[in-house]
């Protein structure tokens, strides 16, 4: 069942300066007390100085540069690492590096990460410079191969590391204890700019831009690929992000994006000049991840890289086609989940466990992320999609609710069980695992124990939280634009979501499964357009329902250069 529940604000809590009163609510709700936090210019990010190993990691990177020695980036087989890729590749050249190539593992033949397997790969290229981005930082035997064969290792990532480092030349990482950075919340993408930030400033003190002729690149072109990458990775909105993914957002509605953003929303029928960051998660991110899911994530790097906006095009289509089968495999995959909870009767949350593990011998490993996050949000339970590794091994990729640290449940796990788990790595809300198949069913019992350990039951309560009723006269477009362009919303500082009771005067179905609505102010005249998408069909339309207890986002539809507030529709009941 969903609970609606209304965020408590302090009230005696404001934010000085001319702000809606309803705005100033919202950021009260989520955090905000100062104007301050607001701001969203490229002057208020935290400088990269504060962010350890960045001195070490410069110097590499400047003595391959200047023995015109070959580097190489080794990034990761989603939308952050592919974004991590192309921003180190495209700035390193800007930069004056000549000598560059990149490597993406292929998840299916080397698994996540910078592996003995993939090392081996990366020998071919000659390199006497490995840098990996939004990977590396539990990577003890790859970094050892590595630098076994003579190369340095500078690792650039973000995940949470282990008790112990690799042994690296240098590790860029806002994670690391004792790292003063404080935001923990850059992406991949984010600490590859900031160590890119750094790399600028230390070649203009080595005067190498006026001794090669080199124009000082402007860090500002590459913010597009921060902010996709970003919003991508779902990681937490803070103040450094949101500030982050903004200043990327303006660059792309001022059409300044490169051609491989460019056209990823031309394929995904987005306009670009009036792009939101839930564009880039909703109708991007997909695209591009689908060639790491299904394919090889070189693809989706060639489409970021390119200069030419035609043969952007003819692979953000390619791309577009691997989402179209990603959706089929998908809707295949979980309706087989699906079916699975039933024969175990855990479709019933009242017998179903507080964690649960699901595995079918054919499920596609590139899609289980996906599938992982459809059932969590189902259930409103963590859980692990597993698909065959090969003959011996099984790969999981696991989704968390609020409240539940998904990678230190792995960890303590681990710690009580040596040996039942292979491999694990991630962050609170998501994490990938690797364990013997002969070890599934002890990991579900364990996984499903340590879940429960001490749990809140509140915490696997479906709840919507909302930010209020609205008055009838703040229903308005200028309003919809305002809550606009307080944006980004996202992870950690979602977009506001409001409820009221209306009356319903129209409904009907349309597209196969969402319902269309007209609704009415109880207490009033206006009428508004709702929709709610993916309904329940045995239960909507229900033409008895009179009045509708609704939880909604305020937004602009836009049609035949119209603009009219309709209201997204999350979660609507009926009201006796």
């Amino acid at each position: 069942m969903t609970h609606i529940v209304r965020r408590q604000v302090d009230n005696a809590t404001t934010i000085d300066g001319a702000i809606h009163p309803v705005l100033q609510r919202i950021y009260v709700a989520r955090g905000v007390t100062t104007t301050t936090e607001l701001e969203k210019r490229l002057e208020q990010l935290l400088p990269y100085h504060q962010l350890n190993g960045l001195a070490a990691a410069t110097q590499h990177i400047y003595d391959a540069m200047r023995q015109q020695q070959r580097i190489l980036i080794l990034g990761d087989f989603d939308a952050d690492g592919a974004t991590s890729c192309a921003l180190a590749v495209t700035a390193l050249k800007t930069m004056g590096a000549n000598n560059i190539s990149y490597l993406v593992p292929n998840r299916f033949e080397y698994g996540y990460g910078l592996t003995p397997e993939i090392v081996e790969v990366a020998k071919t290229y000659d390199p006497a410079l490995l840098i990996t981005v939004d990977n590396g930082i539990t990577s003890f035997a790859g970094v050892d191969a590595a630098k076994h064969v003579g190369m340095k290792v500078v690792v650039t990532d973000h995940h949470l590391p282990g008790a112990e480092l690799p042994q690296a030349d240098a590790i860029v990482n806002p994670n690391v204890p004792g790292d003063p950075f404080r935001s923990k919340n850059l992406a991949g993408v984010g600490v590859i700019f900031y160590l890119m930030l750094a790399l600028r400033s230390f070649l203009r003190e080595q005067k190498w831009f006026a001794e090669n002729n080199i124009t000082e690149p402007n860090m500002a072109q590459f913010l597009d690929l921060v902010a996709l990458g970003t919003v991508a990775d779902v990681v937490p909105l803070d103040h450094n992000n949101r500030i982050l993914v903004h200043q990327g957002l303006q660059r792309i509605r001022a059409g300044r994006a490169r051609p491989g953003i460019k056209a990823l929303l031309n394929v995904a029928g987005r306009n670009e000049y009036k792009i939101t960051a839930a564009d880039l998660g909703f109708a991007v991110a997909p695209r591009l991840n689908a060639a790491g899911r299904l394919d090889d994530m070189s693809l989706g790097i060639t489409g970021l890289l390119t200069d030419d906006y035609a043969r952007a095009l003819s692979i953000a289509q390619q791309l577009n086609q691997l989402n179209d089968e990603r959706r089929v495999i998908e809707a295949d995959m979980q309706e087989q989940a699906l079916e699975q909870l039933r024969q175990l009767s855990w479709h019933r949350l009242e017998s179903c466990p507080t964690g649960v593990c699901l595995f079918d011998e054919d499920w596609h490993q590139g899609v289980i992320g996906i599938l992982a996050s459809r059932i969590k949000d189902k259930l409103h339970r963590p859980v692990v999609a597993f698909a065959a590794a090969n003959a011996e091994e099984l790969k999981g990729s696991a989704r968390s609710v609020p409240g539940v640290h998904i990678r230190d449940i792995f960890q303590a796990i681990d710690a009580k069980h040596p040996g039942l788990i292979s491999k694990f790595g991630g962050h609170a809300m998501a994490a990938g695992i690797t364990l013997p198949r002969q070890h599934f069913q002890r990991f579900s019992q364990a996984f499903a124990d340590e879940v429960s350990h001490g749990l809140d039951e509140d915490i696997l309560k479906r709840i919507i939280h909302s930010d209020g009723e609205l008055e009838e006269f703040d229903i308005t477009l200028d309003f919809a634009q305002l809550l606009r362009d307080a944006e980004p919303w996202g992870q950690a500082f979602p977009e506001p979501i409001f409820d009221g009771i209306f009356l319903l005067q129209d409904q009907r179905i349309v597209g196969g499964r969402h319902l269309k609505m007209r609704v009415c102010w109880v207490a009033g005249q206006r009428t508004f357009d709702a929709i709610a998408f993916n309904v329940d069909l045995e239960n909507w339309p229900n033409y008895r329902c009179e009045k509708v207890h609704i939880a909604y986002k305020l937004d602009i539809n836009e049609f035949n250069g119209r603009r009219n507030v309709q209201l997204i529709v999350e979660h609507l009941e009926s009201v006796i």
